[in-house]
C-alpha cells in the first residue's frame, strides 16, 4: 500500500512540475527503479551475536524525460530513500516522543520522504555554438568515478547543483563544470565567506594508446577570496587539482594509469588539529599528489572467462614534520566514489580530509590489490578482491602521532571482498556479497573505538529498473 501510494504521488508531482513542458513536448518517457538491500555488519566475528547490526535499506526512484524540441529537453528524477526499514521516525518525519509510536507502527502514515535527486534542462547547440548546456541538479561522473562520481553504493547517491557545458568534435570532448557546493544566506554571510564552489575543465581524447587520454583542472574555492577573512569558516581551504588519466587496452591487456597533483591553501584543513604548527596556521601550504596503476587480463576463450587484475594506488599523506614545516600533503579525493576503489567495507572514505573517523587521519593511503573474476554460468559473475592497506607516511623514520598515540606502524590492515552477481532478467539484478577486514595496528591507533577487532560484513540486494 505504501509503495503504491508513493508511486502515485511521485507521478502526480512529476506531472505537475512538467506540465508546461508536456504540453509542447513531442516525446515524454517515464522510468524508475526499486532498490532493496539487506546488510549485517559485525566488528569481531559472526559467532558473537550481541555485536551484529542488521538492517534493510530501500530506494524508489521515478524519472521523467521530456524531449521538448530539437534543442531543448528536461529530466526530473524523484527519489524516496529509506535509511532503514522501520526506522525510529514518526509519521510526520520527526522522532517519536519517548514511549510513543514510531516508524512503521504509526496508524497514520504521513511520511514525507520524497525528494528531488535530479532536475535539470539541457539546451543543445547553446547560443548557436557546438555546446550542450545542462543546468540544474545533476549527477556528475567522469573517468569511471575517480575524481567525480555519484558514490554508486549509497542509497541517496550524490548529485550537485551545477552548470555543465559539453562540446564534442571527432575524438575530442571538452567539459566545463560549475558546482555550487554550499551557499549561505546573505543575512548570515553577506561576504560569501562560508560559500564553497567548484569549477573544472575536463578534456578527453579517444584513440590514444588503445584507449582514451583525459586531463582535468579543478578549483575548489571555499569562499575566502585569498584573504584571511574573519567570515571564512575554518580558514582558507582552496584546493587546485590538476592531472591526467590514460586507460585502454594494449597487447591484450586492460590497463589504467593516472596522476593528480594538488596545491593551494590549507589553513581550514588543519583547523582543530592537535599537532602544533610552527606558524599560526594562517599560511599552511597544500602540496599533495596521488597516482594509480592497474593491469588486467581477461581470457575470453577459456571456460568461465576468468579475469585477473593487479592494482596499486598511492595517496600522499602529511607527516608530523610536514605539519611543523607548515605543509599539508594529504591528497583530497574531491568527489570520488571511494567505495569502488578503497575496499567495499568503506573504511577509507574522505581520505584527504584529515578525519580519522572516515579517512586515515591525514596519513595518506596505499592500496595494493589483486582482483579476480569468473563467469560460472550465463548471467552470473563471481568477483574476489583482496586489498593490502598501509598509510603513505609513517613507514619509516620517527613514530607518527596517530589518534593521540605514537606508533611507527603503517599497517592499516587487509580486506577480502567476495561478490556474486546474477542478472535475473533484463530489468532485475541480484547481488550477494561478503567482506572481511583484518585490522592493522595503524588503523587501531587512528580509531581507538575499533579496539583490536576485525570486521565482517554481508549483504544481499535486488535492483529492479523499468
Amino acid at each position: 500500500m505504501k509503495k503504491n501510494f508513493l508511486t502515485v504521488a511521485a507521478v502526480v508531482v512529476t506531472a505537475f512540475l512538467l506540465a508546461p513542458m508536456i504540453a509542447q513536448a513531442a516525446d515524454v518517457t517515464m522510468g524508475g527503479e526499486f532498490w532493496t538491500r539487506y546488510e549485517i555488519f559485525e566488528r569481531n566475528d559472526f559467532d558473537d551475536k550481541t555485536d551484529a547490526d542488521s538492517y534493510i535499506q530501500g530506494r524508489v526512484r521515478l524519472n521523467a524525460t521530456a524531449n521538448i524540441n530539437d534543442t531543448t529537453s528536461a529530466f526530473i528524477q524523484l527519489q524516496s530513500n529509506r535509511s532503514s526499514w522501520g526506522d525510529a521516525i514518526g509519521g510526520d518525519g520527526t522522532a517519536a516522543a519517548p514511549g510513543g509510536i514510531a516508524g512503521n507502527q504509526s496508524v497514520n502514515d504521513m511520511q514525507r520522504d520524497v525528494g528531488m535527486h535530479q532536475a535539470y534542462f539541457t539546451l543543445k547547440n547553446f547560443a548557436g555554438l557546438p555546446i550542450d548546456a545542462k543546468v540544474g541538479r545533476q549527477e556528475i561522473i567522469l573517468d569511471a568515478h575517480r575524481i567525480f562520481g555519484n558514490t554508486l553504493w549509497t542509497m541517496g547517491a550524490h548529485s550537485h547543483d551545477a552548470i555543465r557545458l559539453d562540446s564534442k568534435h571527432d575524438n575530442l570532448s571538452l567539459t566545463y563544470l560549475y558546482i555550487q557546493q554550499r551557499e549561505e544566506l546573505r543575512a548570515v554571510d553577506p561576504n560569501d565567506g562560508s560559500d564553497i564552489s567548484t569549477q573544472a575543465i575536463y578534456g578527453n581524447m579517444a584513440g590514444i594508446l588503445g584507449g582514451k587520454l583525459s586531463a582535468m583542472y579543478i578549483w575548489q574555492n571555499d569562499g575566502c577570496g585569498g584573504t584571511d577573512d574573519a567570515g571564512c569558516e575554518g580558514g582558507q581551504n582552496d584546493i587546485h587539482t590538476i592531472g591526467f588519466r590514460q586507460a585502454g587496452q594494449l597487447f591484450g591487456l586492460d590497463y589504467r594509469g593516472e596522476y593528480y597533483y594538488q596545491f593551494g591553501e590549507a589553513a581550514g584543513q588543519v583547523a582543530g588539529q592537535t599537532v602544533i604548527y610552527a606558524n599560526d596556521n594562517s599560511d599552511i601550504e597544500r602540496r599533495a599528489y596521488m597516482f594509480g596503476v592497474r593491469v588486467g587480463k581477461q581470457f575470453k576463450n577459456v571456460s568461465m572467462k576468468p579475469k585477473l587484475t593487479l592494482w596499486y594506488d598511492f595517496l600522499s599523506g602529511t607527516s608530523d614534520q610536514d605539519r611543523r614545516d607548515g605543509d599539508w600533503k594529504s591528497f583530497h579525493t574531491v568527489y570520488d566514489t571511494g567505495h569502488k576503489f578503497y575496499g567495499l567495507l568503506d573504511n577509507f572514505l574522505g581520505v584527504g580530509t584529515g578525519a580519522a573517523g572516515t579517512g586515515t587521519g591525514g596519513l595518506g593511503l596505499q592500496d595494493a590489490a589483486i582482483k579476480a573474476a569468473i563467469s560460472p554460468a550465463p548471467g552470473w559473475a563471481l568477483k574476489v578482491d583482496y586489498h593490502w592497506f598501509t598509510t603513505a607516511v609513517g613507514v619509516a623514520g620517527s613514530p607518527q602521532t596517530i589518534g593521540g598515540q605514537l606508533t611507527d606502524s603503517s599497517d592499516l590492515g587487509n580486506e577480502l571482498d567476495v561478490t556474486l552477481v546474477n542478472k535475473y532478467n533484463a530489468n532485475t539484478k541480484i547481488m550477494v556479497g561478503w567482506g572481511n577486514y583484518q585490522q592493522g595496528q595503524a588503523l587501531g591507533a587512528i580509531r581507538p573505538a575499533y579496539g583490536n577487532d576485525d570486521a565482517n560484513w554481508f549483504y544481499t540486494q535486488v535492483h529492479v529498473g523499468f
